[in-house]
């Protein structure tokens, strides 16, 4: 662990300083590595505001200006808009930076990077930690204690590199991982994606009801909890449910099977059926559960 606390960063370059990338930069800010965090946005208002909060030292003047001898580039932006940022750092990036991403879906990225970046310096990277919250003020340094991170590295991708990406989310608190890319796009259609597009689609069902402030007036715990993730960005999360199209498509047919085997249950008064599902689930949740804590 020596070399970990000894790692220490000039300068970090973050595109989209939002709770992701913004929540990063304080937990290295907090112990001391790196030097200078360069901010860069969409949004004038929000890069004063990570300004303020000092998350960043300065927002950047373009996008030269913002990677020019950084030691690491962090793109913490919709995966949507990855292709053309990338496009756009490629010319001004120095021989030792590295790029790496915090984009839920890795296949795409890594592609994305192939085609428009020196891929040895490429270190795709997927931070298991958020809240439906978004934007500078949503960041804080414990955000990622104790939290997954997997890197997906090529086979091309220089072992420094990875080492120092490695390095950077240890400071930051996480446990990090290493894994294929379609191995971790299979994973989180399952565990992630296909959660997020249930809330959506329930909080959408509902709203589109002549009764909806009914129904939401009623709504209590077992709803907030289901439901929170519908909260999310809305352009965040469908891109993410694009990029992992055919992995989302057959959970999604998974899930609708397990629908119909309840709906059938049900309709039978099949008691049976329905205490086994549900029996099952509850083991495998409070099972899952213990591990947390």
């Amino acid at each position: 662990m020596e070399a970990i606390a000894n790692m220490k960063l000039t300068k970090l370059a973050i595109f989209g300083v939002g709770l992701i990338g913004g929540s990063l930069a304080l937990a290295l800010k907090q112990v001391g590595a790196v030097d200078e965090v360069v901010g860069v946005g969409r949004s004038h208002t929000n890069l004063e505001q990570a300004l303020a909060l000092g998350i960043i030292d300065r927002v950047a003047l373009d996008v030269a200006d913002a990677v020019r001898d950084a030691d690491v580039v962090l793109l913490a932006v919709p995966v949507g808009q990855m292709a053309t940022l990338m496009q756009a750092i490629a010319p001004h990036l120095a021989a030792h930076t590295i790029v790496t991403d915090a984009g839920s879906t890795k296949q795409d990225v890594l592609a994305l990077m192939q085609t428009y970046l020196p891929v040895a310096q490429c270190v795709p990277a997927h931070p298991i930690a958020g809240a439906e919250l978004s934007g500078a003020t949503a960041a804080r340094s414990a955000l990622y204690q104790g939290k997954n991170l997997i890197l997906t590295p090529l086979p091309q991708t220089n072992i420094a590199a990875v080492q120092t990406v490695r390095e950077m989310w240890q400071l930051a608190g996480a446990k990090v991982s290493e894994m294929s890319a379609a191995e971790h796009d299979a994973i989180f259609a399952t565990v992630s994606h296909l959660p997020h597009l249930l809330a959506y689609t329930l909080v959408d069902m509902i709203v589109q009801r002549e009764n909806a402030a009914v129904l939401f007036g009623f709504a209590a715990s077992g709803f907030r909890d289901f439901t929170r993730i519908a909260a999310s960005s809305p352009e965040m999360w469908c891109d993410i449910a694009l990029a992992n199209k055919d992995a989302l498509l057959m959970e999604l047919s998974a899930y609708q099977d397990k629908l119909t085997q309840l709906h059938t249950a049900l309709s039978q008064s099949d008691a049976d059926t329905i205490t086994q599902i549900f029996s099952r689930a509850q083991a495998a949740r409070q099972a899952w559960q213990t591990k947390l804590v």
